[in-house]
């Protein structure tokens, strides 16, 4: 029975046709609509109440970013955002993660009839997502982005921190969920290094974002570095695993590898969360945020068992509560936060304390 309904909206009348192709070719899923701009959409859905819509990010008249702004502020819902991948693309796609959407998908330039067709098992998975996705959590997105104003962690300057590291793995609705960790947090922290889910130029787009808003130096990794440097955060790159080394000074570093993917991806939050668990052990925090399925649930695990502390986001603050919760099915988790605690555990377990 086709329980999950779907409003498709793109101005090009080939794209609508393959995506109501292939989201009505799922037996749970139901394209009631399709729309060639925002004007149209915005009366289809007030006329179909759907669950989920689909939402090209380039279009004529009003945009994609300039409609997703109107729609979080009055009718909050789970959007999917449909983007090219390119630079530009990958920008727009950003900003719109930031103003509420709940993920995207990437559409081939020139050749959207096959693209299209070969990411049909994504769509739909995504789509599927996106109507589980936490509509609370969504708005709190789309708020922080209205009103940017954090609150930075203070450390004590006393302290000792007994970690070398904090390796965090996001996935759905993560962009968001690290930028408002990194946000509150202080200079003097360890180096962090992230796994999140992205394509190579929206890796280098996001790394640059947060060097911007963000205290710290952020660099997308793309290549091995030697002795991982404080105040630092490392992006795995996109389409490439990232894993911790130590060299033979003991100091940390990064390598990269093309191997297989892990759990669908590449990066992998678990080759992360593993290299870690061999190299680091209990010198270590690892956080595992919101995202779908459940990549980084068995490195956790390894981590906690070679004694490194490990955080999740809790159910109530994660757009999709997937990896999480996986993880925590399966013991990896010491501790679970709500995200706007996340910051505040992490300084309070590098340095002792939390402060106003």
């Amino acid at each position: 029975m086709k329980q999950i309904s779907v409003i498709v909206v793109d101005d090009s009348r080939l794209v609508r046709e393959l995506l109501t192709e292939i989201i009505n070719a799922d037996p749970v899923l139901n394209v009631v609509a399709c729309a060639e701009d925002a004007y149209q959409a915005r009366e289809l859905i007030k006329l179909h109440n759907p669950q989920v819509i689909t939402l090209d990010v380039e279009m004529p008249g009003m945009n994609g970013i300039a409609f997703l702004k109107n729609l979080m502020r009055l009718r909050p819902m789970p959007v999917l955002m449909v983007s090219t991948l390119t630079a530009r693309g990958s920008d727009i796609t950003l900003e719109a993660l930031e103003l509420g959407a709940v993920d995207y998908v990437t559409k081939p330039v020139g050749d959207p009839e096959h693209g299209l067709q070969r990411l049909a098992g994504e769509i739909v998975q995504k789509l599927k997502a996106c109507a589980r996705a936490n509509i609370t959590a969504i708005e709190h997105n789309a708020k922080q982005h209205q009103f940017s104003e954090v609150r930075v962690v203070k450390p004590d300057p006393a302290a000792v921190n007994p970690f070398d590291v904090i390796v965090i793995g996001a996935s759905t609705g993560g962009t968001e969920a690290i930028k408002e960790i990194l946000c509150s947090l202080p200079m003097g922290m360890p180096p962090v290094v992230l796994v999140q889910h992205l394509p190579p130029k929206f890796a280098e787009n996001f790394a640059r974002r947060l060097g911007v808003i963000t205290a710290f130096q952020v660099m997308a990794v793309s290549e091995g570095i030697v002795g991982l440097q404080q105040n630092t955060v490392y992006l795995a790159g996109g389409d490439w695993h990232l894993e911790i080394n130590r060299c033979a000074t003991g100091r940390i570093g990064l390598k990269v590898s093309d191997t297989a993917k892990v759990n669908r991806h590449r990066p992998s939050v678990d080759v992360l969360f593993n290299s870690v668990a061999e190299h680091v052990k209990d010198r270590a925090i690892g956080v595992l945020l919101t995202g779908m399925g459940m990549d980084g649930a068995a490195g956790l695990g390894r981590m906690r068992s070679a004694g490194a502390y490990t955080l999740a986001q809790d159910k109530d603050s994660c757009v999709v509560w997937g990896m999480p919760r996986v993880a925590m099915e399966q013991g990896a988790v010491e501790e679970v936060k709500p995200l706007c605690e996340m910051a505040g555990r992490l300084v309070q377990l590098c340095f002792g304390r939390r402060s106003g």
